[in-house]
C-alpha cells in the first residue's frame, strides 16, 4: 500500500536538521517529496548517501538557483505542489526569488512551511544557532541533567526533531486540512524554540503548581525519584524503571524482594536514600538476570539498550521497529496505519541524482530542461 499521504506532492528545499527529518516523515507515509539540492552538495555531514537516513524515500534535483531559468523552473514545480518547506534563515528564500509571496501567487493553495531555530520574527530571528541553543532558550535544557552538574544536551531530540520536525509536519498537515475548506494556502512558521517550549507544557504546569523544582535531578521524572531512574547492574550495563503508579511500585518492590514498609513512595525527602537502596540491589545481578525477573511484568522495567542491541530485541523484532535498507539498519516508518501501511522506504540518493526525471515527471517541458542544462543550472 502506498501510505496515507499518497498523492501529496511536496518540495523540500534541502537544509540541515529538522527540515529533512520532516520530509522523511512525509515521504515514509506516501507523499511524493522532491529534494531540491545545491549543485555540488555532498549530503549530511559529508557521509556517503546511504548513511543519510533522514534523506530516504525521495528523489533529488540539484539546481543552481543563481543561473538563468532556474528560479522559473522551481516555480513551475511549485505550481504543481501541495507543500513547499525550507529551513533557511529568514529572508534567504526571498532573496532567491522563492519567498512565500511569490510562491503563493503562483499556487494560491500552497502550504509554505518555514523551519528555523528562533522563528521568523523576534530579536534573535537572524542569529546563527543550533539545537542546543534553541532548547536552552525554551527552558527545557535547564531541566536535563544530574543534581549539581551541568545540563546535558539531549542529542537533537528536543529541538531539531521533537520541537522542530514533528511540529513542522503537524503544522503543514493542519494547514493542508484547512486549505481543503478555504482553498487558500498559508505560511507555517515553525520555530524550534517554540516547539521545545511546547514539549515542556507539562513541566511548566507542574512548576506553576509548586510540584516541580528548578534543580536538576530532584524531581519526579528527571531521575530524582527512586522509582523513575536508571540503575547500573553487576555487568556494568543499565536498566530503567518507571514504576510511578502505586500498584506498579508495589510490584517492583515485591519482585526485588524489598519490604514495601521501608519505602514511602512520594516522600521526596527520602528519595536519595531509597534510590541508593535500589542501586545496591540492582548491582547484585547482571542486566540479563534482571530482564529474566522483571521484563514483561507490571514493574515498569526495561533494559537500557545501545544502538546495536535495540534492533535485535525480541519486541522490536516482532513489531518490525527497525528495517535494513541498503545495508543500513534504521528505524522503520511510524506510526502504523491499519489500512494504508507505509512501504519500506527507498534508500537515500546522492544530491542531484534524479534531476531530469523529476522535471519531466512534474510536467516541465523538454526544451526548458535543455535550456537549464545549457545555462549550467541543472
Amino acid at each position: 500500500m502506498p501510505g496515507p499521504l499518497a498523492g501529496l506532492k511536496v518540495i523540500e528545499m534541502v537544509g540541515l536538521g529538522p527540515a529533512p527529518f520532516c520530509a522523511m516523515l512525509l515521504a515514509d507515509h506516501g507523499a511524493e517529496v522532491i529534494r531540491i539540492d545545491r549543485p555540488g552538495a555532498v549530503g549530511a555531514l559529508g557521509l556517503p548517501p546511504k548513511y543519510d537516513v533522514a534523506a530516504r524515500g525521495r528523489r533529488s534535483l540539484a539546481i543552481d538557483l543563481r543561473k538563468p531559468g532556474a528560479v522559473d523552473a522551481v516555480l513551475e514545480l511549485v505550481e504543481r505542489a501541495d507543500v513547499l518547506f525550507e529551513g533557511f534563515r529568514p529572508g534567504v528564500m526571498e532573496r532567491l526569488g522563492l519567498g512565500p509571496e511569490v510562491c503563493l501567487a503562483r499556487r494560491p493553495a500552497l502550504v509554505y512551511g518555514r523551519m528555523t531555530g528562533w522563528g521568523q520574527t523576534g530579536p534573535l530571528a537572524h542569529a546563527a544557532g543550533h539545537d542546543i541553543d534553541y532548547v536552552a532558550l525554551s527552558g527545557a535544557l535547564h531541566a536535563i541533567g544530574r543534581p549539581g552538574e551541568a545540563p546535558v544536551p539531549p542529542l537533537n531530540y528536543v529541538g531539531d526533531y521533537g520541537g522542530g520536525a514533528m511540529l513542522l509536519a503537524f503544522g503543514v498537515l493542519a494547514a493542508l486540512h484547512e486549505a481543503r475548506t478555504s482553498g487558500r494556502g498559508q505560511v507555517v512558521d515553525a520555530a524550534m524554540t517554540d516547539g521545545a517550549a511546547l514539549l515542556s507544557a507539562l513541566f511548566y504546569g507542574l512548576k506553576a503548581a509548586g510540584a516541580w523544582r528548578n534543580e536538576r535531578g530532584v524531581n519526579l521524572l528527571d531521575g530524582g525519584a527512586h522509582f523513575y531512574a536508571t540503575y547500573r547492574c553487576a555487568d556494568g550495563k543499565y536498566v530503567a524503571v518507571g514504576a510511578i503508579e502505586p500498584a506498579f511500585h508495589a510490584e517492583l518492590l515485591a519482585r526485588l524482594g524489598l519490604d514495601a514498609a521501608e519505602f514511602r513512595q512520594l516522600d521526596a525527602t527520602r528519595w536519595p536514600q531509597q534510590k541508593a537502596r535500589l542501586a545496591e540491589v540492582f548491582a547484585t545481578r547482571t542486566r540479563d538476570e534482571w530482564c529474566a525477573l522483571l521484563e514483561g511484568s507490571d514493574a515498569c522495567f526495561a533494559p537500557v539498550l545501545d544502538w546495536d542491541e535495540a534492533p535485535a530485541h525480541p519486541h522490536n523484532r516482532a513489531r518490525g521497529t527497525f528495517v535494513e535498507i541498503d545495508g543500513v539498519v534504521q528505524p522503520a516508518p511510524a506510526p502504523r496505519f491499519e489500512r494504508t501501511p507505509a512501504a519500506t522506504p527507498t534508500p537515500p540518493v546522492p544530491p542531484g541524482h534524479d534531476g531530469d526525471a523529476v522535471l519531466r515527471d512534474w510536467g516541465v517541458a523538454p526544451e526548458a530542461i535543455e535550456r537549464l542544462h545549457a545555462s549550467g543550472a541543472l
